[in-house]
């Protein structure tokens, strides 16, 4: 049996930062096959709202440019594209067999003269500064250990007033919501999962990040430490999901 298929990942909160990127390399590397189908199901297809719902935040007003960090196949830079025909966009992964699937994606949709894809890292990207008016990043920043170093470098590459936009799943406040998401976490998600896929622990690790996130106070709090201002955020689906967005000082 492939070894991708047996291992078990240790806990988000015991892996060293080393361990931590290692994982999500060889965890996203390995089910690119069944990734979009999976989100859409296991969200109830929740997602397609959500990334609706981020691009409707977006403002285009200096370089008609969008960066999407961590793009997996690209989904939320197709919606993007698609509902703003004026402007182009760049995806940036670490993950090259994602790149490898969101390329003929982008064919089929017409957008690969609008989107370019590039193999990078959210914490030393290869771009100039203020080279975006929206640096955005979708499902993607609790997979990056050193989260204040990715936001200040999304909040470089950003146009002076232009947004850094993160849409990430949560755990709800709510108690009653909060207790029905982690049952579904913890029990519901890794059987479905499994029954679709070899890889069903990628999806207890995403369980896990997903459990370790900060709350949205505190990751409030880390996008005005790493610079940006008037931070917002907007809770969705009953808080298992935000949208938080910040905008890099003008001057």
């Amino acid at each position: 049996m492939n070894k991708i298929k047996e291992k078990q990942y240790p806990s988000v909160a015991q892996a060293t930062t080393a361990e931590h990127i290692g994982m999500v390399k060889e965890i996203f590397g390995a089910i690119t096959d069944r990734y979009d189908f999976l989100n859409h199901f296991l969200s109830l297809r929740r997602d397609f709202f959500w990334r609706r719902f981020a691009v409707r935040h977006m403002r285009f007003f200096r370089t008609q440019r969008l960066l999407d960090v961590a793009c997996g196949t690209g989904d939320l830079a197709m919606d993007a594209a698609m509902q703003c025909p004026h402007i182009e966009a760049v995806g940036l992964d670490f993950v090259r067999e994602m790149i490898v699937k969101a390329q003929p994606k982008l064919g089929k949709a017409g957008l690969n003269r609008r989107i370019r894809l590039v193999l990078g890292d959210a914490t030393g990207m290869p771009f100039a500064d203020g080279s975006f008016d929206v640096v955005s990043i979708g499902f993607g920043i609790r997979n990056i250990p050193d989260r204040l170093r990715a936001l200040q470098e999304m909040m470089r590459v950003a146009a002076p007033g232009g947004q850094v936009l993160v849409l990430e799943m949560t755990v709800p406040g709510n108690r009653i919501f909060r207790a029905l998401h982690i049952f579904y976490l913890e029990q519901i998600l890794p059987r479905l999962a499994k029954a679709f896929t070899a890889n069903a622990n990628a999806y207890i690790y995403l369980a896990d990040s997903i459990k370790k996130f900060p709350p949205p106070d505190q990751f409030a709090a880390l996008m005005a430490e790493a610079g940006l201002i008037e931070v917002k955020k907007y809770p969705l689906t009953f808080g298992i999901t935000y949208l938080f967005s910040g905008v890099k000082p003008s001057v």
